[in-house]
């Protein structure tokens, strides 16, 4: 079963962070990319640019663009991984590796349902 871990942080926190600060997290998360990769588990993992690049379609009549996110949150959506685990109980366990790597914020674990199937996990 394929889980998307969503990443989710404050964005002014984490974007305060020196360089130095950002590369050590990136280096202990790499370590458990590593680790699920080696065991084929790893699938697409991004992260995604600051808020203040987006752009959000409104579906509204008529449909409305508008710079920035659609919502006032604390935390902000960051990037996400997409893990093959056998259940709910590993992909937890696979965020929680994740989660003492980079402390702070959250992961929203949802299954990943195949609309077009193809690509490294499908």
């Amino acid at each position: 079963m394929l889980y998307a871990l969503l990443c989710y942080h404050d964005e002014d926190f984490v974007c305060s962070w020196s360089k130095d600060q950002d590369e050590a997290v990136m280096a202990k998360l790499a370590v458990v990319q590593e680790k699920l990769a080696k065991q084929g588990r790893l699938g697409p993992v991004a992260r995604l640019l600051p808020t203040t690049a987006a752009t959000t379609l409104r579906k509204d009549d008529p449909p409305l663009v508008v710079d920035g996110p659609y919502a006032e949150t604390k935390e902000q959506l960051l990037g996400f991984y997409l893990v093959d685990c056998n259940n709910l109980d590993e992909a937890v366990e696979v965020a929680r590796e994740l989660g003492e790597a980079n402390p702070g914020g959250s992961y929203e674990i949802r299954p990943v349902g195949t609309f077009r199937p193809g690509g490294a996990l499908a």
